[in-house]
């Protein structure tokens, strides 16, 4: 039961990166045995100040008091003995172990020094389980089970660890209706045993149904807290992103064309539905949406990464058979991913080698690569892009986020890419490095490019596109152009069940 007693207490926290001021003098406070939410738009500072209380990272300055004492959490293994727990939205659990065996994983019940007691894991997993209201034998191999009962498991481990506070991170991203209602019923259960919540979400309108309190944070900085019965949906959304544009875009001449593609009325299974939309030479769309709203999974399906299950696929009123990556290439789509470290890039390898890597024609003789072509190809566009290097032989790991970006975008530039697909195109770059990149995407749009931009800054999305569309549960929501745009009707777009 919620008391007025705090037990988890952040004063003036503040957190530096490169650049960033993540977190400016914020202030939190969480009562024993409530559910406090916390909202705010992508890059508000709401992952930021998680890690700092999970001890991810160290704050750079203020006080947190734990149970009215103040403590410096020095890491995730101090911040879990004092008793706070972190469901992340991607589960931590190993799918070929059972759910006893995932919840005491790395804690295990001993006979002596070498044996593992899985009957008194067993015992004591029913028990938790049981608590919680759930009917189910603690053998099962997390492999059998949905997503729903996988983070049952994962509230069900953060209980073992006797957590006081349990922060749950976008829990219902991945879940239906009758999940919703099943987890809304356990946190109603963990309130009652006095333990606390910290619940993350951009579907505002679940907060009513869950939360005591909630907090809004914008731009790395505390905006209010209010009982969820004292405010309301609008209010929130004000809050969020009740600003001016504090980002100068650069100004935008381009000429928008004709119909360079046309995506008509595609599914992939629960993922996508029915979505249909076209772009234009030297046209910016923007694609706005939640977290799991189908943008990226969309791109994904028209750059031939994943396989549609219908639809058509049309590049300057043709239909193209897109059926993998190599064939979106060839048929002049280019995709920058969103993440540049893993999908983007081979990081141990240099500059010349990842610039050449989607076209090793133009740096081959025959079979044999030469490589005074391949050296003179990336200098031209070292120089074109002003990627800051010390040289063409540089490993990409070895460079800053901002420049590994503009690597990723030469080797697409080398093919003459006609549509050029951005998802986050400036996640994890500095203030100087994004206005590099909107120069760039506005000089190929110039140049006729056709450019899809999926991103979760609003701002960026205003301030860069010509045309948005708002995705929510793999549908198109809406869509408008830029003069009717604001941020207000894209998040109740993007929110609206």
């Amino acid at each position: 039961m919620s008391s007025n007693q705090s037990i988890l207490e952040l004063s003036s926290i503040t957190k530096k990166f490169p650049g960033v001021l993540a977190l400016d003098q914020v202030d939190f406070n969480l009562k024993e045995g409530e559910v406090h939410a916390l909202v705010g738009e992508n890059g508000a500072g709401k992952s930021t100040l998680i890690k700092i209380i999970s001890g991810v990272h160290k704050k750079d300055g203020g006080e947190i008091k734990f149970k009215g004492q103040s403590v410096d959490i020095k890491g995730p293994k101090h911040s879990r003995k004092l008793g706070i727990s972190v469901i992340y939205q991607e589960f931590n659990l190993v799918p070929y172990l059972s759910i006893s065996e995932n919840i005491f994983l790395g804690r295990e019940d001993m006979k002596g020094q070498t044996i593992i007691d899985k009957k008194e894991m067993y015992q004591k997993s029913k028990k938790i389980l049981q608590d919680l209201g759930i009917d189910i034998d603690p053998n099962t191999q997390i492999a059998d089970l949905g997503v729903a009962m996988q983070q049952m498991v994962e509230i069900a481990k953060a209980i073992s660890m006797d957590s006081d506070i349990i922060i749950m991170d976008e829990p219902t991203a991945a879940l239906g209706d009758n999940e919703i209602e099943e987890l809304f019923k356990t946190i109603d259960n963990l309130k009652e045993k006095g333990i606390s919540v910290i619940y993350i979400s951009h579907r505002l309108k679940e907060l009513w149904q869950v939360a005591d309190r909630v907090t809004v944070f914008r731009d790395g900085q505390y905006i209010a807290t209010h009982p969820i019965s004292e405010t309301d949906k609008d209010l929130l959304i004000t809050e969020m992103v009740g600003r001016e544009l504090k980002e100068q875009f650069p100004e935008r001449d381009a000429e928008i064309g004709e119909e360079i593609l046309a995506v008509e009325n595609l599914n992939r299974g629960d993922l996508l539905k029915d979505i249909s939309f076209s772009l234009k030479k030297g046209e910016v769309l923007g694609f706005a949406g939640l977290v799991g709203s189908g943008r990226t999974e969309l791109m994904r399906c028209i750059f031939g990464a994943d396989k549609m299950d219908s639809g058509k696929i049309l590049i300057d009123q043709k239909e193209a058979k897109i059926e993998n990556p190599r064939s979106a290439i060839e048929s002049g789509i280019g995709f920058i991913t969103e993440d540049r470290k893993k999908q983007g890039l081979v990081l141990v390898r240099s500059v010349k080698e990842n610039i050449s890597l989607t076209d090793l024609s133009q740096v081959m003789n025959g079979m044999i690569l030469k490589d005074d072509k391949d050296k003179k190809l990336a200098q031209e566009y070292i120089e074109k892009l002003n990627i800051k290097t010390p040289g063409e032989e540089q490993e990409v790991q070895f460079l800053s986020g901002g420049n590994q970006q503009k690597v990723v975008l030469a080797k697409w530039l080398i093919r003459n890419t006609k549509i050029l697909i951005f998802d986050e195109p400036t996640r994890g770059i500095d203030v100087g490095a994004k206005k590099e990149v909107y120069s760039l995407i506005n000089q190929l749009a110039e140049e006729g490019v056709g450019i899809i931009m999926v991103s979760s800054e609003l701002p960026e999305i205003l301030g860069m596109s010509d045309r948005i569309i708002v995705m929510n549960h793999g549908e198109i929501a809406g869509q408008m152009d830029i003069e009717d745009a604001n941020q207000e009707n894209i998040l109740s777009l993007a929110t609206r069940e």
